[in-house]
């Protein structure tokens, strides 16, 4: 006879708070934009919750997130117990400091989707599957704020999964900073003017570029009083600058969410969000 005393382990339709619900997890001691970004732009139908991976001892180096790489998968199983519909891995680096190659990332998210039955993303991943969905091929990375070994890894998984990188390098490779040590210390916020001039950098490295990417989740001071904004806030105004797309892991990311989701931005995007109304 079942015990009546527990709580359901599957959540019924009229039980859940939000028609669409969203889970979002990012890297330890980072308080990640991602969950407000998201609801800002959509419709009312979607609720949001945010987990922060716990790692006490995490410095933000590559083979630790391989060795937390297992805690996605609590995460998870965390979210589909509370009725979660989709799920987003904030962080554009784990994809390559897994090692686990475009396919076998691609695999393991298609592997905890299944597990759980509710779907799961990487930001990473999202990157690459945003560029095939839209046509691109040839890209430039503006590599932002990440160390050389970060935008490296990312430059490459993108070279693996078929993509033809023209140039990229960070805010030091562009001269805007003098070394890695004064990147570091902002962390992640920059002035608001470094956005428009580092893409300006990156389109004039690679003109024939189908579209110019932006490196992980980096906040520029653009918004009312200087508050920081992500890329989301700032491609669809470079891009009618370049006129080319302007893609960051941010927008991939929400793009793919959005996708399972059946659902289109509420305010005006760029031109990847923009396709979602089509």
């Amino acid at each position: 006879m079942a015990d009546t005393s527990l709580m359901p382990t599957q959540w019924t339709p009229e039980q859940k708070l939000f028609p669409h619900q969203v889970g979002f997890t990012c890297p330890p001691f980072d308080f990640d934009a991602a969950p407000s970004d998201f609801l800002r732009i959509s419709p009312e139908t979607v609720g949001v919750h945010g987990w922060m991976l716990h790692a006490p001892d995490y410095a933000h180096g590559l083979d630790q997130r391989k060795q937390n790489f297992g805690m996605l998968d609590d995460f998870v199983h965390c979210m589909s117990r509370n009725g979660v519909d989709v799920c987003g891995q904030v962080g554009s680096n784990w994809v390559h400091a897994s090692g686990l190659g475009v396919e076998g990332i691609r695999q393991h998210c298609a592997d905890l989707s299944d597990k759980y039955q509710i779907r799961f993303h990487m930001a990473g991943y999202a990157m690459v599957e945003a560029l095939r969905d839209q046509g691109i091929e040839k890209v430039a990375l503006n590599a932002a704020y990440h160390w050389p070994e970060w935008w490296q890894g990312t430059a490459q998984f993108l070279r693996d999964a078929g993509f033809d990188v023209l140039w990229a390098g960070n805010f030091v490779d562009q001269g805007w900073l003098p070394d890695q040590a004064a990147v570091n210390v902002r962390r992640w916020i920059f002035d608001g003017d470094l956005f428009e001039r580092s893409f300006s950098y990156v389109a004039d490295k690679a003109p024939n570029a189908d579209a110019y990417l932006i490196n992980g989740m980096c906040n520029f001071r653009t918004g009312p009083d200087g508050l920081p904004q992500r890329p989301l806030h700032l491609a669809r105004a470079m891009e009618a600058k370049l006129g080319k797309p302007v893609i960051g892991h941010d927008t991939a990311l929400y793009w793919r969410i959005m996708k399972d989701l059946g659902i289109a931005p509420t305010t005006p995007q760029s031109q990847l969000l923009e396709s979602l109304h089509a």
